[in-house]
């Protein structure tokens, strides 16, 4: 891959879109120009699904143990080329080199690893009898072609969390990076490609054009998508005309209940950190706080000092917490939602871009919104955070689920049986008790309502990649 151009990666080869257009790369740490990468058009689509319906018939024969080792391989090649990785991966999105090094790097490499071992564990019931004379025994096969279509802000880890379960179990796939951060996938196609057969894994660089034509692809038999729930829904109408299977992981809006029993320092602690990581672009980031009124003010005192000392840089920047947002539209989309903020609600700390080339922007802490205020109902997806107190448990359940979205949220108390009566109040697809954020390989990652459905990661997430098939004997 040159250095400021990249490349489609159809059939196994490196190409251009068939136009010759290209799209401009802005590094959001500077705000400057930094790359080109092709604008695919219908043509560039088609040869890509043709390519990848090609691949089919021979990857899906392949055994689970072949696809295996080609995982573990892939794996291992991110990690020799970690550097590389990481510089095409903070180029695009301006986060901290370092921490996508101890982060996310390999959490990548373990998911990998991960589904390279799930390919061969498939669960099935066994065969029996369950009419006389008649033996019936249940096969999981490929679904065929995957359209899979990835977002900004965790470019290579939303990447390989969509192919790693679609390859292990057997289809082929045509990844759509997003417009702005195409460079971690399309250097993922190149290492990938020394390890699997041409037309296995497909790479198209575009815009939302670009992902339409994916979509409506007849090839194409399943549609993946990590984005918003405006995209989630354009894509879920466009599928339906073909019936083709969806897997759509959307916003959020976590709520993070913190109870009067919390031991306060470790949530400050905690959630100053998970807040404001990757500048609070990410779908399950805390970012609507709600606090027992008995340890509300305390709280909000110490929270908002703690956010006070975060720092934005670029890359390289010795000290910095987090990166820039992602591009300039997502930074006056936050802008936009602190300009219109209600005169009841009050800027603790932060509240502003910062005065300096990029699209950075401060830590952001709010007081007094309340459940209806846009601030509170709509996904930021930026570094602010609301704090509201709440009376009683009850109370707190009706304000945490009295959003669209559910994807995730988080509970903090001493109470097991509080805990528990939460994990079963809370309409998300993930609870977490005295802790937020974290995720491992082998737990599903998945959302109801407008979150979407389907699940990443986990076993639920290989089976989400497969059809099953009734054989009697």
């Amino acid at each position: 891959m040159a250095d400021t151009e990249r490349l489609n990666h159809v059939g196994g080869k490196d190409v251009p879109a068939a136009s010759g257009t290209t799209l401009r790369l802005v590094d959001p740490a500077t705000g400057l120009p930094q790359a080109t990468a092709p604008l695919s058009g219908p043509e560039d689509v088609d040869a890509a699904c043709r390519a990848a319906g090609d691949a089919l018939p021979g990857w899906s024969a392949t055994t689970p143990g072949q696809r295996q080792t080609a995982l573990l391989r892939i794996a291992d090649a991110l990690e020799r080329h970690a550097d590389v990785v990481a510089h095409a991966e903070v180029t695009d999105t301006g986060k901290p080199r370092a921490l996508f090094l101890a982060d996310e790097l390999p959490a990548i490499v373990d998911v990998l690893r991960y589904f390279a071992g799930a390919a061969r564990n498939l669960p099935g019931a066994a065969a029996a009898e369950y009419t006389p004379g008649r033996t019936s025994m249940l096969r999981r096969e490929p679904i065929g072609v995957c359209a899979q279509i990835t977002p900004w802000n965790y470019p290579l880890m939303m990447a390989v969390w969509k192919i790693a379960p679609a390859l292990a179990a057997g289809n082929t796939v045509v990844l759509k990076p997003s417009d702005t951060t195409p460079s971690s996938a399309t250097l993922l196609a190149g290492l990938a490609a020394e390890h699997l057969p041409p037309g296995v894994l497909n790479v198209v660089c575009g815009d939302r054009d670009t992902g339409r034509a994916l979509v409506a692809h007849p090839e194409v038999r399943l549609v993946a998508v990590t984005g918003s729930v405006r995209a989630g829904r354009e894509i879920a109408a466009a599928a339906a005309a073909d019936l083709k299977r969806l897997h759509l992981e959307l916003g959020g809006n976590a709520p993070v209940l913190i109870h009067e029993d919390a031991d306060l320092d470790d949530a400050v602690e905690q959630l100053a950190s998970l807040a404001f990581y990757n500048a609070g672009q990410d779908c399950t980031a805390a970012t609507r706080i709600m606090v027992h009124h008995g340890v509300h003010d305390a709280f909000l005192e110490a929270f908002a000092a703690r956010a006070a000392g975060l720092r934005p840089g670029a890359p390289d920047e010795e000290g910095a917490d987090f990166g820039p947002l992602a591009n300039a539209a997502q930074l006056a989309s936050v802008q936009g939602l602190l300009a219109r903020l209600p005169d009841h609600a009050e800027v603790v700390t932060g509240g502003a871009a910062v005065d300096r080339p990029g699209y950075f922007h401060q830590a952001t802490v709010i007081a007094g919104a309340r459940q209806r205020d846009e601030i509170v109902q709509s996904e930021v997806f930026g570094p602010v955070v609301t704090v509201q107190p709440f009376a009683d448990e009850a109370e707190a359940f009706r304000m945490a689920n009295d959003v669209p979205q559910g994807l995730a949220a988080s509970v903090w108390t001493r109470d097991h049986d509080r805990a528990m009566r939460a994990s079963r109040a809370l309409h998300t697809g993930i609870v977490w008790v005295n802790t937020h954020g974290t995720t491992v390989s082998e737990m599903p990652h998945g959302g109801v309502r407008h979150s979407g459905h389907g699940s990443d990661l986990s076993l639920t997430g290989l089976l989400d990649y497969t059809q099953v098939k009734h054989v009697m004997l």
